[in-house]
């Protein structure tokens, strides 16, 4: 249920178009919707400001596009699929926008929302090869209704290409810092911005980086105030956390 939709029924006990039970009954029905292989939170959104998401890994596409179809009839009007592959993503089928993108493994089944409000976040990587984390963390907050500003190849090793982004920094409601190696791009940025810095370490690295081992221990030791870290390669456990700060902060405005 929606809060448009619970919305509705209380505008509607209000007019005395329903009675109070009738919306109680309505309200609590179906909080979850069991389909066998899964049983959906349907209330998710309500309950937490965002809907349920997907995650594709060990699903077979059947599965993911019976799912994708329940939230769908459920009200829901944006489905995110992460870590879904291009094949996967090629064995179903909509009769509704769907867009895929194979670099962050996200589908999106419904519109990406208009961003809401005109606060920023900003996601910053150390390099290029940190890419599909990074657009799995920025498709997931544009699809949770935030604007994104993208900082790419911004590393340490050249932290000049950082430092003429200042404003953007500055400007922005939360930071997602992503890098591998040492992951010292987290502590750089959380020495400059005056904003929550969210830290992705990913598995980007020589054998001494032990799969992102090396920048998650880096990043979880920063001596920058504002930082907290997420596990290595959650782009989108950073892009969700952002979303929610970068909502919360314009509500407070």
């Amino acid at each position: 249920m929606t809060k448009e939709e619970l919305t509705q029924i209380l505008e509607s006990v209000r007019d005395g178009d329903m009675g109070i039970e009738q919306a109680i009954t309505q309200i609590k029905t179906e909080p979850f919707r069991n389909i066998g292989y899964a049983r959906l939170d349907t209330q998710r959104e309500l309950r937490q400001g965002i809907a349920e998401v997907i995650f594709g890994e060990g699903k077979t596409a059947a599965q993911i596009e019976g799912i994708a179809r329940e939230l769908r009839k459920a009200g829901q009007k944006t489905v995110l699929i992460t870590r879904i592959s291009e094949e996967k993503a090629a064995e179903v089928s909509f009769g509704e926008p769907f867009t895929y993108d194979k670099d962050a493994r996200i589908a999106v089944v419904g519109e990406i929302p208009k961003p809401k409000g005109s606060g920023r976040i900003v996601i910053a990587t150390g390099g290029t090869s940190d890419y599909a984390v990074a657009e799995e963390a920025a498709l997931t907050a544009e699809a949770f209704g935030n604007q994104v500003v993208r900082l790419y190849d911004v590393g340490v090793a050249g932290v000049h290409r950082l430092l003429a982004h200042s404003d953007v920094l500055m400007e922005a409601n939360v930071i997602v810092a992503i890098a591998g190696m040492e992951g010292a791009l987290a502590s750089v940025i959380g020495g400059l911005a005056d904003c929550p810095v969210i830290a992705v370490p990913t598995s980007v690295g020589y054998g001494a980086s032990f799969h992102g081992l090396s920048a998650l221990l880096s990043m979880l030791n920063s001596c920058a105030s504002g930082v907290s870290v997420v596990n290595i390669d959650n782009g989108y456990g950073a892009g969700y956390l952002a979303s929610m700060i970068n909502q919360r902060t314009q509500k407070t405005e």
